[in-house]
């Protein structure tokens, strides 16, 4: 797909897979929308583009505030009458074995509030400009680490782990993904999630503990197939395995958990 027109908004863009997915994309005329909470970050980012021939603009938020989010969304409408691609990329990793149970200024489990309900509220602000383009594609960016939802314990107040925490985050993205595709069936807009790569070479891989066995570039070539490769043109609602569709966990497909999902974030979110 010709990309050279179209205006990209990925989220967490300022380090890692997100960083290297911006990047590439400006080299082919797109503009590119980078988010990040670190300023010196972006500015970096953004001059490589720019040294490039690129085209990218800046736009801060700390995703574990709904505010913050609002702001984003508010900001992203003021300056733009559409949206062509929104890659929802920002994420916090399991924090390796030690990692302790903390919450997002809105009072909510960190790791759900910055993996999925920030994704879920930028999301459905952003709609009205996603649908706006005519053709545009959401992109999710989750793991082949998954876990139910316990529906009776969302914000693991028991028995807490960093790892349970993200892979339930990552599970709620799938299960938002397939929402979305049924609700934007003949709008022109699909959305589609994936496992990018196992352990890329990333700061959060690194600060879990793990030894990366996938570079950042394996991790890029999967999100930008569903960007802009040809193949994917028109599909919506599917998860992948890196470049390959594959099955998510069996909650993802249960249309009463997502139903229940669908309720508890809109109520999270002040969407209700």
């Amino acid at each position: 797909m010709d990309m050279s027109d179209k205006t990209i908004l990925i989220t967490g863009s300022t380090d890692g897979v997100g960083r290297r997915v911006a990047e590439r994309l400006a080299l082919t005329g797109a503009m590119v929308l980078v988010h990040g909470r670190d300023k010196p970050r972006a500015e970096h980012l953004l001059s490589t583009i720019r040294d490039a021939g690129g085209k990218a603009a800046f736009y801060p938020a700390d995703l574990s505030s709904l505010d913050d989010v609002r702001s984003l969304a508010g900001a992203i409408e003021r300056d733009h009458t559409r949206l062509d691609v929104l890659i929802n990329n920002a994420g916090i990793g399991t924090g390796g074995g030690n990692a302790k149970r903390e919450l997002s200024r809105d009072g909510h489990e960190l790791r759900f509030a910055v993996n999925y309900l920030a994704g879920f509220l930028l999301t459905r602000r952003l709609l009205p400009l996603l649908k706006a383009s005519g053709h545009a594609r959401i992109v999710n960016v989750s793991s082949a680490g998954q876990q139910p939802i316990d529906f009776r314990d969302v914000m693991l107040t028991r028995d807490y782990s960093g790892a349970r925490a993200y892979c339930q985050s990552k599970l709620a993205q799938v299960m938002f993904t397939l929402d979305l595709a049924e609700e934007l069936a003949g709008s022109g807009v699909t959305a589609n999630c994936l496992h990018p790569a196992t352990y890329m070479d990333t700061t959060m891989v690194r600060q879990a503990g793990a030894a990366p066995i996938s570079t950042v570039d394996q991790g890029a070539d999967a999100i930008l197939n569903l960007v802009a490769g040809s193949d994917t043109e028109g599909s919506s609602g599917l998860y992948y395995d890196r470049r390959r569709p594959s099955r998510a966990n069996a909650q993802a497909y249960d249309a009463s958990a997502r139903a229940r999902l669908r309720t508890l974030s809109r109520d999270l979110t002040g969407l209700a």
